[in-house]
């Protein structure tokens, strides 16, 4: 499971230094393959390839004229790409997504549970401010994520 934030290098050809904990969990766990794509050009998604073939098999029990299939697939081709992660822990993201999420750099990568995510970390860091300019969970969220999570078996 990936959790916490790890700000990171983007060197100049593209390639992210993946973070130490993350690669010794990746080691462990998944290998070197990637699926690295987007769902809204703002943060870089970098799925295990085994976790991206989870995805895919229930991608594949739509419809193939299912119009929500169709925009989620176009969507992430059009960011995405397959990568492997080289022996000295980079894992090249690809050009289109690099400019579109900003990648360059001092970049964060986010623990996501199943897969990463990278961010422009002015950006990331701005969208958690909002309006508030505070970095935190306001009542209605945290209420919100109390009634979401509670065990529904009591």
């Amino acid at each position: 499971m990936f959790r916490g934030n790890y700000p990171t290098r983007m060197d100049e050809k593209g390639r992210l230094k993946m973070p130490a904990d993350f690669k010794h969990e990746l080691d462990e766990s998944f290998g070197t393959k990637f699926f690295i794509t987007s769902f809204d050009g703002k943060r870089a998604k970098l799925f295990p390839m085994k976790t991206w073939e989870g995805i895919e098999k229930s991608i594949q029990k739509l419809a193939t004229t299912d119009p929500i299939r169709k925009r989620f697939l176009d969507v992430t081709n059009y960011y995405g790409q397959p990568g492997e992660m080289d022996a000295q822990g980079r894992l090249l993201i690809p050009q289109r997504l690099r400019d579109a999420v900003k990648a360059a750099g001092v970049v964060c990568v986010l623990g996501a549970q199943d897969h990463l995510e990278l961010v422009n970390e002015e950006s990331f860091e701005a969208e958690l401010r909002g309006e508030t300019g505070v970095i935190a969970l306001t009542e209605s969220e945290n209420a919100a994520f109390a009634e979401k999570t509670q065990p529904t078996d009591l």
